[in-house]
């Protein structure tokens, strides 16, 4: 007769492999939905469309990216906390405006994409996402 530790243990190795395989699904189903041409056509549509909005504002902006910079290389924990949230870090984007800046200024998300390029946005995305 199984001891009720070893039956949590394999409930927990059970509920494991299941969040593995459930997990290990997702991801074929996501792979097989962006790589349809259709869908990668639009998000060449989108990220055109981000690149040409983010060098119309960059000169509007840049001196957004210049603080940005200036207080990385400072290590200005206080101004950099007061910067926007909002950030695609999977696509080397984080916002460099103001914190709040959709509603006081109206704008959308702006920055430099990891090439290094302007680029704007709407919506944001975790980190690790």
């Amino acid at each position: 007769m199984a001891s009720r530790d070893e039956e949590q243990r394999v409930q927990e190795a059970v509920q494991r492999h299941v969040r593995r395989r459930a997990f290990a699904e997702a991801e074929q189903v996501i792979s097989l939905v962006l790589a349809d041409p259709q869908v990668q056509e639009a998000r060449a549509q989108v990220e055109a469309a981000e690149t040409e909005l983010g060098m119309e504002l960059s000169a509007r902006l840049q001196s957004f990216q210049d603080r940005y910079d200036q207080a990385v290389r400072d290590g200005d924990v206080a101004r950099l906390t007061g910067i926007c949230p909002g950030k695609h870090g999977r696509w080397g984007r984080i916002c460099v405006l103001d914190d709040g800046h959709e509603v006081s200024m109206e704008e959308p998300h702006w920055g430099r994409n990891s090439e290094g390029q302007p680029i704007a946005w709407v919506g944001s995305a975790p980190d690790d996402w």
